[in-house]
């Protein structure tokens, strides 16, 4: 006998997963900005926190999906 799958509800991502996407986004678009601002040395401010932030904003995304 073949067994009955009860059909699972599938979810979009929640109104704080969303929150936290747009928090995240906000971040890469601070950190893509800083970039612009780095010399071609790379030892001024900019060149420190920019990868920073622009790392930090696609694990702040990934978070909020997962939420």
């Amino acid at each position: 006998m073949a067994k009955k799958f009860k059909s699972q509800e599938i979810k979009g991502i929640s109104r704080r997963g969303k929150i936290i996407i747009a928090c995240g986004i906000g971040l890469l678009v601070i950190g893509f900005y800083i970039l612009i601002k780095t010399n071609p040395q790379g030892d001024n401010w900019a060149s420190i926190l920019s990868p920073i932030l622009i790392i930090g904003g696609y694990i702040t995304i990934a978070i909020g999906i997962i939420l």
